[in-house]
């Protein structure tokens, strides 16, 4: 049997921006792992694929490892095909059986089994016409799979899948080094600390409420204070920070100050004080120092987010801090708002009151407006050099997603750029 994973349409992807702009959603972490590992683990597949939208297929494919977008593992084999927004813990599909589809309430195919047999009946050259020849010409059946509607599903879910996945992973003890004096708090059968993590003396472990598990080469400096449920990734480093409960932080980040019940997808550095609280913030992005988010507001009412720029949505939570892209840049003192939405490859320089709740993708938000600033050139600039301070490099095919995403983005953009100039004409 083959595992695919197909990515979502595009106006299903949209309510999982701005971190979904550079990734297909089970990329998305929750947890210890991404969606997609979840899947596999789950399923138990040894042979997997995938399914991207074209402008990323380049870039993904070289970090993959495993088939991408290549109609050829449409052929040959038993096939699995699902939807990554479909909850792994939830996943009760038998991997083997007679071919059918399952289809969520709107009709849209969640996944589809079909025998390698039922293979002569689809065409095999394009995995948009497999799926819609899969649907009309296969058992379809209604599913009631539970999915990820929107990505501050993730961040609200974040406490509870990191104690099931400290569970699932069945480890715990000390095999790293711990300096003392160092305090864990709870039961030490709630905590793992894995090889080559190195906690320094004056840390607190406070296991007391959840587990907590320090990956590899994971560094803790002194007056750290991490509560579980936490996950801390591999190499990452916490300065003196007050990790509080439900964090996932993933592989080479960097973290000072106070961080809440968030989401780092990795390689991002907060390296200074300030708050983060109920916040998915993508990779590669650098908080200025006293960069602070609001995730409550003052009337303790629920929380709406515009993904759009245009519609704001209820989140139905009364807690949701920030959604932050790829590559986006926070200057010293950064006040963002509830709900606040920072696209990708954004730059932003505070203005000592709260951010607009939209800051549109490769926007320049400077002197309280959105701007071209410098253009993408120069953000691009910054991200290669950020990348290779942690010895990874700025490809061409990377820049060629990024151009994709650029035009993508660009209608948004451009109406918030001319708000921002009849703002300054009206000064």
């Amino acid at each position: 049997m083959r595992l695919i994973l197909l990515d979502s349409p595009d106006e299903v992807r949209g309510n999982f921006y701005p971190l979904a702009l550079s990734r297909p959603l089970w990329g998305l972490r929750c947890g210890f792992t991404s969606l997609g590992e979840k899947l596999i683990v789950r399923v138990g597949a040894s042979d997997v694929a995938y399914f991207v939208p074209d402008y990323m297929a380049d870039a993904y494919r070289a970090k993959a490892r495993r088939p991408v977008n290549d109609s050829s593992v449409l052929e040959g084999d038993d096939l699995l095909i699902v939807d990554p927004r479909v909850k792994a813990d939830s996943f009760d599909v038998a991997a083997n059986g007679p071919s059918e589809v399952g289809l969520d309430e709107k009709g849209s195919v969640l996944y589809a089994r079909v025998a390698k047999a039922d293979l002569a009946k689809l065409p095999t050259d394009d995995i948009g016409k497999f799926i819609a020849a899969a649907k009309a010409k296969l058992p379809n059946v209604r599913s009631a799979l539970p999915t990820w509607q929107y990505i501050w599903d993730l961040v609200l879910a974040n406490a509870e899948q990191i104690t099931a996945d400290f569970a699932a992973a069945g480890r715990n003890g000390i095999e790293g080094t711990v300096e003392q004096p160092t305090a864990i708090r709870g039961s030490k059968k709630d905590v793992y600390i894995a090889p080559g993590v190195t906690v320094h003396p004056m840390v607190v472990i406070d296991a007391d409420s959840g587990p907590v598990y320090i990956d590899e080469d994971a560094e803790i400096h002194p007056f750290s204070r991490i509560e579980g449920p936490c996950y801390i990734g591999k190499r990452s480093v916490l300065l003196g920070a007050k990790c509080r409960k439900g964090n996932s932080i993933g592989p080479f980040c960097r973290i000072g100050g106070e961080v809440e019940e968030s989401i780092m997808q990795g390689y991002s550095n907060k390296y200074h004080g300030g708050f983060l609280g109920h916040a998915y913030v993508g990779e590669w992005v650098n908080l200025g120092a006293l960069t602070a988010n609001s995730d409550l507001k003052n009337d303790y009412s629920t929380v709406s987010v515009m993904l759009d720029g245009r519609r704001p949505i209820d989140t139905g939570s009364a807690k949701v801090g920030s959604l932050i892209g790829d590559h986006a840049k926070t200057s010293i003192g950064t006040l963002l708002n509830t709900g606040s939405y920072v696209g990708a490859m954004a730059l932003i320089m505070a203005t000592g009151k709260p951010l607009p709740k939209f800051i549109p993708s490769f926007a320049w938000f400077v002197e309280g407006i959105v701007t071209k600033g410098f253009g993408k050139g120069k953000l691009y600039e910054t991200a290669k050099m950020a990348m290779e301070r942690r010895n990874c490099q700025w490809s061409e095919v990377e820049q060629a997603m990024w151009n994709a995403v650029f035009e993508m983005t660009a209608p948004m953009r451009n109406e918030a750029i001319k708000r921002g100039r009849r703002a300054m004409l009206a000064r």
